[in-house]
């Protein structure tokens, strides 16, 4: 049995169109994989802490008795994210796009996965990912348009900074599926929400026959 971790990060609720485009990819998902396990987590509704002295992640330093108890507490949060991680074969992330990059949620999630000796670790010739063979999807919304200009492009930083982090963690079958132009009204919004799924669909099919 597989394991799909989805995963969803926009503040907006039902309205949000990367929660919808998220949702559709999994249902399709386990049309083709019925006997998949599904795990799901919500940052917008529990993200963690960002990292600070005291949620450092992955192992609590000398510190003050009284610190200790959150240290402790915000190193179980940091185990049980990576943990989740890497017990999922699937991950499927519903990632919008705020401020040109990922939500704030979604990055703080990012900061508690990648650990030294758990997803990655240094070698004599640099950095080598230890949570490959895995399968990620991200479903992308974007108020505007970036993926058709020079300019576009050089303000994105929601792929780009996405892919260095799967492909640092050695995750290298990442596929993003994109719906551009959501802010600029509802029948362009309608528009690039059907086209990100006639595109899932596509990259699903080809997941499976890879």
């Amino acid at each position: 049995m597989q394991t799909l971790l989805h995963i969803d990060s926009s503040i907006n609720g039902e309205k949000s169109v990367s929660r919808q485009l998220s949702a559709f990819i999994v249902q399709q998902w386990l049309e083709r994989h019925p006997d998949t396990r599904v795990d799901y987590l919500d940052l917008a509704v529990s993200a963690p802490n960002h990292l600070s002295k005291l949620a450092t992640g992955f192992r609590t330093p000398d510190m003050p008795a009284s610190q200790l108890e959150e240290a402790v507490r915000e190193d179980a949060v940091s185990e049980q994210l990576v943990s989740q991680f890497l017990a999922a074969d699937v991950i499927v992330i519903g990632a919008p796009f705020y401020n040109f990059t990922i939500a704030s949620q979604l990055k703080a999630w990012v900061d508690r996965i990648l650990q030294p000796r758990r997803t990655f670790h240094y070698t004599a010739n640099g950095p080598e990912g230890l949570a490959g063979g895995k399968k990620v999807i991200v479903a992308s919304s974007r108020g505007g348009v970036y993926s058709t200009s020079e300019q576009g492009m050089a303000m994105e930083h929601q792929e780009s900074f996405l892919r260095v982090i799967f492909g640092f963690v050695g995750i290298t079958d990442v596929q993003f599926v994109h719906a551009e132009g959501t802010a600029m009204g509802p029948d362009a919004a309608a528009t690039a929400l059907q086209a990100a799924k006639e595109q899932s669909l596509f990259v699903l099919d080809s997941m499976a026959t890879a």
